[in-house]
């Protein structure tokens, strides 16, 4: 491609021929403006007459190499998100072949995802740019198409001046200020191609032999990062898939009451749930749960439970401590191991009255423009922890305008708080939804949830991974 050479490095680190003094820095912030030499200098009258202040030299040239690498991966190491993982890499990489600007495109070659396009000191307009070149003109375009011999490093020292390349990217270059580049793929031996990162240069440049190195070792090992996160993000996204799979794709829709439901999946999967289902008499039943753990087993456990509370609630939904009796009784013959909570309700919109009963579970909040306020439920103890389960129910009535809260403990914990502070904050986040929205649940719950949890994630106090969360809203005209 003109000018352009394919660089090869399959030196190891700590070989003579692939280091070079005076040696980079020891710090990730390599100054590009340090000249660095590619040949080994003849030895002078000095250092012939004194051999071993050569040797001293290049070993202290190896020993900040391997210390910038060291430190470098160790930062790469600590990212445990895909974009967080990117970012790293396409910075410590401008800074080991002396860069200012870049890009970087993830494109997994198995055709799964996901797919990211992000730059360095590059605004959305330059990358959109950028992205309107023939991908088969550009070096990381024809190593993510796959093209013969497009998988390996490619420095472009003088875009402007050559004359082979598609007068479309010269044009790019020109308006970007960009003169020249340095591609580096991004494969492994068992996931293959992941991506391209691509580091500009505002002066006619290319990087020295001893940077390629440092540059190639690198992005192996960053590859080999980036196939491990790429991985793990596919499974959480696979876990939530199948979680919101098994809740209600719905809601039905009833005359005298409104529904919405939120739900706040963990990173793993986990065995929060909730239900709506239309009664007979133009009744209603609502549901919440939760299962003890997380990840498939718990998603399973979740369905199964919910499965079972909408056959009772057909059958005698009317009672809700028969419901919650049945499904006792089905959780202790056929998962004794499991413990998980719930809460039933039997609605009657047209008289905006619930009977509801729980097991273990936190009690719902009423909120409306003359009260906010939490339900008073009879106290058990979670289905599987007795050997009969059995409470009274409550029965209330709801104001015209009102809206009956129903979550998991899951969204408390989140909060990071002690259970007593995080009902608090539920309680004045529920009593401070303007009045404007009120007469929309969506708009509640999300009122909610952004005063709840600010950031969208737990909050400081929390520990491990955030909890499976739900929340469902139930307003009654």
């Amino acid at each position: 491609m003109g000018v352009c050479d394919a660089i090869r490095q399959n030196t190891p680190v700590g070989e003579p021929t692939a280091m070079s003094a005076p040696h980079l820095p020891k710090v990730a912030g390599i100054d590009p403006m340090v000249p660095v030499s590619t040949h080994t200098a003849a030895p002078t009258e000095a250092t012939a007459s004194a051999p071993g202040v050569f040797i001293q030299d290049r070993l202290a040239g190896w020993v900040s190499d391997l210390t910038t690498l060291h430190e470098l991966t160790e930062r790469l190491a600590g990212t445990s998100s895909l974009d967080d993982a990117l970012d790293e890499l396409l910075s410590a990489g401008a800074a080991l072949v002396g860069a200012g600007r870049g890009l970087l495109v993830l494109e997994p070659a198995d055709g799964r995802g996901p797919s990211r396009t992000l730059g360095l000191n590059l605004s959305h307009s330059d990358l959109g740019h950028i992205e309107t070149l023939p991908r088969g003109a550009t070096a990381h375009g024809r190593f993510l198409d796959g093209l013969p011999g497009a998988d390996a490093p490619l420095a472009c020292p003088d875009l402007l001046a050559d004359t082979d390349l598609d007068p479309l990217c010269r044009e790019v270059a020109g308006r970007l200020g960009y003169a020249a580049s340095y591609t580096q793929p991004l494969s492994t031996g068992t996931a293959g191609r992941l991506g391209a990162a691509v580091w500009l240069y505002d002066e006619p440049a290319e990087p020295l032999e001893r940077q390629c190195h440092l540059v190639g070792v690198y992005s192996r090992y960053a590859a080999e990062h980036l196939a491990r996160l790429l991985e793990l993000e596919r499974t959480r996204a696979d876990s939530a898939l199948i979680s919101e799979e098994l809740l209600p794709r719905r809601l039905p829709r009833t005359p005298g009451v409104r529904l919405a439901a939120r739900h706040l999946a963990a990173p793993g999967g986990g065995g929060d749930w909730y239900d709506a289902l239309l009664l007979p008499d133009s009744a209603l039943g609502l549901a919440v749960g939760s299962v003890g753990g997380s990840g498939p087993a718990a998603m399973a456990a979740a369905g199964r439970l919910r499965a079972g509370l909408r056959a009772y609630a057909v059958m005698e939904g009317e009672d809700p401590v028969a419901v919650l009796s049945d499904l006792e009784l089905l959780l202790r013959l056929t998962e004794p191991a499991t413990a998980a909570t719930a809460l039933y309700a039997y609605c009657e919109p047209g008289r905006r009255t619930m009977a509801l009963a729980g097991a273990g579970h936190t009690p719902p909040l009423v909120t409306g423009e003359r009260r906010t306020e939490f339900v008073e439920t009879t106290l058990s103890a979670p289905l599987g922890m007795l050997s009969c389960w059995e409470a009274p129910s409550v029965e209330f009535t709801l104001h015209p305008g009102e809206t009956v809260l129903l979550y998991t403990d899951g969204l408390l914990r989140r909060t990071g708080d002690t259970m007593d502070r995080a009902f608090a904050r539920l309680r004045s986040a529920a009593a401070g939804v303007p009045k404007d929205v009120r007469q929309d649940p969506g708009a509640v719950a999300d009122h909610i949830l952004r005063t709840v949890l600010p950031d969208g994630t737990d909050g400081p106090g929390a520990v491990g991974e955030p909890s499976d969360a739900v929340l469902l809203a139930a307003r009654f005209d």
